[in-house]
């Protein structure tokens, strides 16, 4: 009964870390010249269609966990994306 519980609590750190690894990913290149507008944009849209994305998991029934994980491979995405620039 815990178990599941558990992972949720895990996973949801997991995200608050990764997101806020993206965050300052973000500001960094904000802050020294090298993000450009269409990061800038690219950050907005990605943020719209990640909430449509979760919406959608609620609205037919998602749990939770895929709420989450919806969440998490899109911030992963951003990380890996925004290392490589």
């Amino acid at each position: 009964m815990i178990g599941p519980w558990f992972r949720l609590a895990l996973d949801t750190t997991l995200l608050t870390l990764e997101a806020q690894s993206v965050i300052g990913l973000r500001l960094s290149q904000i802050a020294t010249g090298q993000s450009s507008p269409a990061e800038v944009q690219l950050m907005a849209t990605e943020k719209m269609l990640a909430f449509v994305d979760a919406a959608t998991a609620v609205a037919t029934g998602g749990s939770a966990h895929e709420i989450v994980g919806v969440y998490r491979k899109r911030v992963q995405a951003n990380a890996w994306r925004l290392t490589l620039t």
